[in-house]
């Protein structure tokens, strides 16, 4: 009989992943079902531009269902519950769905409410519908004290909130508001970005734009009556407009499960990408805990390893050399405004090495952007 493979999450990660095994499996092999919570499927690098009026928030987003194998079964039932044990989940319409290979790939979600007030009182571009809010409050913003920041780690994109506070600096320049507005990025270790190699670029950057840095600054409480922002560290840094990355969890289900922290990061082997000692369940993307970037092309390079070892296990054979170790591969662009970018290639051995900004590399960031729907969540690159 066939094997049971269920997928849970319809994002880049799970989308890869159900497309390499419906083009690898015969269907006597396995039935690929994709368990998700919406039928849509969202491209959220987008949300970076939206605030600056060069994306149309409507637009970032097409059914999953368009951009799955047709052998590739899709169900729209929020994950309620996952027990391992009896190697079953079970959805809000209280349907159970038993698998024999599970995937769980449900990445990250946005909690506002788990500071002060975060919601009153800060933006962020993390939704379709903060980003929008917040080109809004930049339409009609004109000068004082920016504070760009971080939230509460990890958080998903770790580049995101750097590209944004480049191509903040010149959109201000581009409107003249430049020279009566004053940037402040935080970071709440001691330095702008936790990679030295990366960190040693940003700050060379930011000295070049005059953007200042807070650092340690580790967000406690936002004062929307104040405008004022307050660090665990007792600092206290006012604000005409205050960009936080908001903290992330993982998945409700998921979160204080026997294979997850509190947060809902799920406990995963940072090569085999299997979780905790199960050999039939693995983990990709934002929803391990894992130490690297929680980002799209994480999940992109993950993908091919999980689908590797899934099918190996099927036929009972062992996974191809090199295919069923994931090395922390992870490929990250930067825009730095002004027409340019940089990128972060790096894995678990290697340090990121950026080049100077270019054109030609802002280029092939356009590109990707263009052409994802086409190559990337259908496992064609």
């Amino acid at each position: 009989m066939a094997k049971k493979v269920v997928i849970l999450g319809g994002g880049t990660g799970g989308s890869i992943v159900a497309n390499i095994l419906a083009r690898s499996l015969k269907s006597q092999e396995a039935e690929i079902t994709v368990i998700t919570a919406s039928p849509l499927h969202v491209y959220q690098p987008y949300q970076l531009y939206i605030p600056f009026g060069y994306q149309d928030p409507r637009k970032i987003a097409r059914p999953e269902r368009s951009l799955l194998n047709r052998r590739v079964s899709l169900v729209i039932d929020p994950v309620e519950q996952l027990d391992t044990k009896n190697r079953q989940v079970v959805g809000h319409s209280k349907k159970i769905y038993p698998y024999d290979y599970l995937v769980i790939a449900t990445g990250s979600v946005v909690d506002e409410q788990q500071i002060a007030g975060f919601k009153e009182g800060a933006d962020h571009f993390y939704t379709p519908e903060a980003a929008f809010a917040l080109y809004e409050k930049l339409q009609n913003f004109n000068g004082g004290r920016i504070v760009v920041g971080i939230g509460g780690l990890p958080f998903k994109c770790p580049v995101a909130p750097i590209e944004f506070t480049f191509m903040l600096e010149e959109y201000l320049t581009k409107k003249g508001l430049r020279q009566r507005t004053e940037i402040i990025y935080t970071f709440p270790l001691n330095d702008v970005f936790n990679i030295k190699t990366a960190a040693d670029f940003i700050r060379s950057e930011f000295e070049k734009r005059n953007i200042k840095t807070e650092l340690f600054f580790n967000l406690a409480e936002v004062h929307p009556e104040k405008k004022v922002a307050e660090s665990l560290e007792g600092t206290e840094l006012p604000y005409d407009l205050l960009v936080m990355t908001p903290p992330h969890k993982g998945a409700a289900f998921l979160r204080g499960h026997e294979i997850a922290d509190a947060d809902g990061w799920v406990n995963t082997d940072r090569h085999s990408l299997k979780v905790s000692s199960l050999e039939n369940v693995w983990a990709l993307g934002d929803t391990t805990n894992l130490p690297i970037s929680k980002a799209g092309s994480t999940a992109h390079f993950q993908a091919p390893v999980i689908a590797n070892q899934i099918c190996s296990a099927l036929r009972q054979a062992s996974a191809e050399e090199g295919k069923n170790r994931y090395n922390g591969h992870v490929a990250c662009f930067i825009e730095s405004g002004y027409g340019k970018a940089t990128m972060l290639d790096f894995d678990y051995e290697h340090p990121p090495q950026p080049p100077p900004p270019s054109e030609f590399i802002h280029f092939q960031k356009q590109a990707l952007n263009k052409f994802y729907w086409y190559l990337i969540p259908k496992a064609i690159i």
